[in-house]
């Protein structure tokens, strides 16, 4: 889209070009006031040609053919990627949408279970935990600052307080979910999100691997909780982002993740008032 934005400023500052040179030579040339070859040098170069006003000199003719060959070049430019840029961002709105109920998937899936897993054994979580109890009337600055808090935040999972077992058991057998997501091109445009996916898919892979898994050595069990430290800081960053979604455009759904916020100890989904 950059490129669009790009190509429309070069075809204004041209075509605002062509009208300097035309309201100002009109003047010159024609002896016109300068209101009226502002009005002639546009009804030139949209072709409209009112016949109100006409050059009386060979050389305002000759400037007012220069003006119509650069000016409708100029103009249809500006028309043309003004046209484009509008109907990009429609597409690009489109696509944002459709990977946004991707990432939905994701947290309905295995996101939110994850989240849930991980803050159980983070020795830290308890400060935190009231931040990132979201409430209806979060605004803006709300987000922005748990979005502060989240990137000095130390993530450190206790090795004691995992069950690997358990966590193997929850990630595994959505493998292929997290494959067919990641065929998805749309999520190339979010890398936040790619990222993350790669991140959990890894996780995935690296518990898929393993058999007897309460068996493994220390070193082993501990290379697993750096990569769960890995997946567990992306999915709450990721998950704030698609919370502030949620609380833009989509109420009901917003309600319901305020009900099942896997930070909040006393979240549930059923409605006692």
């Amino acid at each position: 889209m950059n490129h669009i934005r790009t190509r429309l400023r070069i075809a204004l500052i041209s075509l605002g070009a062509v009208m300097i040179v035309g309201t100002f030579g009109f003047t010159a040339i024609e002896g016109m006031q300068l209101l009226d070859s502002f009005y002639f040098s546009i009804v030139t170069i949209a072709t409209v040609g009112y016949g109100d006003i006409r050059p009386a000199t060979s050389a305002g003719k000759i400037l007012a053919v220069i003006l119509i060959i650069s000016g409708i070049g100029t103009f249809l430019g500006v028309v043309a990627n003004a046209t484009e840029l509008m109907l990009s961002r429609r597409e690009q709105h489109h696509r944002r949408e459709k990977l946004n109920m991707v990432i939905g998937v994701f947290f309905s899936e295995i996101g939110i279970s994850l989240l849930s897993f991980f803050s159980e054994a983070d020795q830290s979580a308890e400060e935190i935990r009231n931040e990132l109890t979201i409430e209806s009337s979060w605004t803006e600055e709300d987000f922005k600052k748990v979005e502060a808090s989240l990137g000095i935040y130390k993530y450190e999972l206790a090795k004691e307080k995992f069950n690997f077992a358990e966590l193997s058991a929850l990630a595994t057998p959505k493998k292929d979910l997290l494959i067919r997501l990641m065929e998805n091109p749309a999520i190339l445009e979010h890398e936040s999100f790619a990222e993350l996916l790669r991140a959990v898919f890894h996780l995935t892979e690296e518990l898929n691997y393993r058999t007897g898994i309460p068996e493994l050595p220390d070193a082993d069990l501990a290379h697993i909780v750096i990569d769960a430290t890995r997946a567990y800081r992306l999915l709450a960053y990721q998950w704030i982002d698609y919370m502030r979604h949620l609380k833009r455009n989509y109420p009901y759904l917003f309600s319901l993740a305020m009900r099942t916020n896997p930070f909040d100890s006393n979240a549930s989904p059923v409605i006692t008032e």
